[in-house]
């Protein structure tokens, strides 16, 4: 563990965070919900005077014909539009530079991401870079994006990374083998549509994974010393709804109930968790993808139990309050007990879901490395329950070493 003096600097670091954090202007997205609530946005973007919009998308959405009944309601509208298809998970410099040319050569004056977290995270850098004459890399990092963006709309396909209410992106720089986020208030969407029917085709590990990826965003807000009762409110509302609706989702893809009570959940951890902020789960999973490519959301599912089991002694009171909310545990059990009990729920889920307990690809000599990035990454951004000093963090990402 870190050294108690070092320990209690970083505390009132966090609590003055906290207190900034508090009184900072979230501008949330107006958003549409239900069932072609899509449709619904593509018409109120038409009533914003855009004249051509840039939809930034991946090849997938374009090939399963997601895009299809948006393409039609932007004629009816008389939207034009120019489509990049280019996105890949963990989007790079070259890829976000690619649809700013498709952006440029089309004169789009609005952009709209349809799709997961990478689209919608590229989208946002492609939009700050049509404002800010700069390299991407220059605007990573906190309160870079002076300009702002040109109008940002999203449309998530995916119930998981919660994107169109964040002020974050996340950009790959694989030469170096690292993410780097931006995070601004200017990376806030305009509106979104949160279209629970454009989810019903999602193959089952994707909606695990992205389900597990928005439990881990609720969870982390909840047991985050940065928390406030407005994130409370909606980290508690968003665990419920995962808890009664992602294994539905899972066993019944075409569920639109569970689908849209998924994409809900995903919304409401992604405003808990843009405030609340989030933790350890976060800084070792985002360097998974970044060493190995491990998906996002498969990454957080991963490793949150390990990190959790961790956080016990500091988080348990808060983690058997979410216990009680979602009805986990015995009634009358105590504080411990429930937080165990809420934590071998998720390993429950993990293993329905075909999620394992380790990681594959993780080698012995990369931990080193591993931890002290994360431990860099959280240091001053996350106030999270427990303190983890390079040993503790080597400690807990052995545990995912694959037998």
């Amino acid at each position: 563990m870190l050294h108690t003096l070092e320990v209690m600097f970083l505390r009132v670091y966090m609590a003055i965070f906290k207190l900034v954090t508090a009184v900072l202007p979230f501008k949330w997205p107006q958003t549409f919900e239900g069932a072609d609530s899509s449709l619904n946005l593509i018409n109120h973007m038409a009533t914003q005077g855009h004249k051509r919009v840039l939809i930034v998308t991946d090849e997938m959405i374009v090939k399963l014909g997601l895009l299809e009944k948006m393409l039609a309601e932007m004629d009816k509208a008389g939207l034009e539009h120019a489509i990049y298809d280019g996105v890949k998970p963990d989007p790079t410099v070259a890829q976000i530079e690619a649809g700013h040319r498709v952006l440029a050569d089309n004169d789009c004056d609005a952009v709209l991401a349809v799709g997961g977290g990478s689209s919608i995270d590229a989208a946002k850098m492609i939009s700050a870079r049509a404002k800010n004459q700069k390299p991407i890399i220059k605007m990573t990092g906190l309160f870079r994006v002076w300009r702002g963006m040109l109008p940002l709309y999203a449309v998530p396909t995916t119930a998981g990374t919660g994107s169109e209410v964040t002020i974050a992106a996340v950009v790959s720089d694989p030469e170096q083998q690292r993410k780097l986020p931006a995070m601004d208030l200017k990376l806030m969407p305009t509106a979104a549509a949160l279209d629970g029917a454009l989810m019903t085709g999602l193959p089952p590990h994707i909606t695990a994974a992205t389900g597990m990826d928005a439990l881990t965003h609720a969870v982390e807000a909840y047991v985050s010393r940065n928390a406030m009762s407005r994130t409370d409110e909606r980290a508690i509302e968003a665990t419920q709804l995962i808890m009664r609706n992602l294994e539905t989702a899972f066993d019944e893809g075409s569920n639109i109930e569970a689908r849209q009570n998924m994409a809900r959940a995903s919304h409401l951890a992604g405003i808990a968790f843009t405030q609340a902020g989030v933790g350890y789960v976060h800084a070792i999973a985002h360097n998974f993808g970044a060493r190995y490519h491990v998906p996002h959301g498969l990454a957080n599912a991963i490793v949150m139990p390990h990190v959790l089991e961790y956080s016990l002694p500091n988080a348990a009171p808060r983690l058997a309050e979410l216990a009680r909310e979602c009805g986990i545990g015995p009634a009358d059990g105590s504080e411990q007990q429930l937080a165990e009990a809420f934590i071998q729920k998720i390993r429950d889920m993990n293993t329905k879901f075909g999620i394992p307990s380790t990681l594959e690809s993780l080698q012995e000599r990369d931990i080193p490395p591993i931890a002290s990035a994360a431990l860099a990454e959280a240091r001053f951004t996350y106030a999270v329950p427990r303190y983890m000093d390079q040993g503790a963090a080597e400690g807990v990402i052995r545990q995912m070493l694959p037998a």
